[in-house]
């Protein structure tokens, strides 16, 4: 028996079946989501490029069932996590960066109409069947912050000190804007 997330199926019958596919996979099962990841890592120094980044997990599970009564919408909802390798974009340091989706979905031909279900993203079809990995891979690629960035400035080496106050360039680094803000004081005192 095949893999349920690599299966190709139509919609309807996922959600007829009600279908649950849990998922347990890596990043390297993922080529488009692998492609974006590396090239983002791939702006690190060597020595700094973590060395299992394509076995980052993805875990979660994807619940197939049908949003009507008369069964003619299917829908897809669920929870998934995925654990990424990315360069923070204030200190161009590696570090884990935690995507988490939670689906809500009607899995509608272009030509249905979403008429009251509100609660839902609608996710239109081109073809009359389907693979629900191709659906959380690009999920999860939306999920991607463009500018990823550490969680906490503590995590940060952007914010990190020099040196002590006193230091004249750790006081540079703790108040960047100091001079400026001396500057444009200086020139409202200037103009009285």
């Amino acid at each position: 028996m095949g893999n349920p997330l690599q299966d190709r199926r139509a919609a309807a019958e996922l959600a007829s079946a009600g279908q649950l596919i849990e998922i347990a996979d890596k990043i390297s099962s993922f080529e488009s989501l692998s492609d974006i990841v590396e090239a983002d890592l791939a702006a690190l120094d060597p020595e700094k490029m973590p060395s299992r980044w394509c076995d980052g997990a993805i875990l979660g599970e994807l619940q197939f069932g049908f949003a009507d009564a008369d069964g003619r919408i299917p829908m897809l909802t669920g929870s998934v996590t995925a654990d990424v390798d990315a360069v923070c974009q204030r200190c161009l340091e590696p570090f884990q960066l935690k995507l988490e989706i939670e689906p809500r979905l009607l899995l509608l031909d272009v030509a249905q109409v979403n008429v009251g279900y509100e609660d839902f993203e609608v996710w239109e079809l081109d073809e009359t069947t389907m693979r629900p990995q191709d659906i959380v891979e690009e999920l999860l690629i939306m999920a991607t912050p463009f500018s990823a960035m550490h969680g906490s400035m503590a995590d940060c080496k952007a914010f990190l000190t020099v040196g002590p106050p006193d230091d004249d360039v750790g006081e540079d680094l703790l108040k960047p804007f100091a001079a400026l803000r001396s500057q444009m004081t200086q020139n409202e005192t200037d103009r009285d």
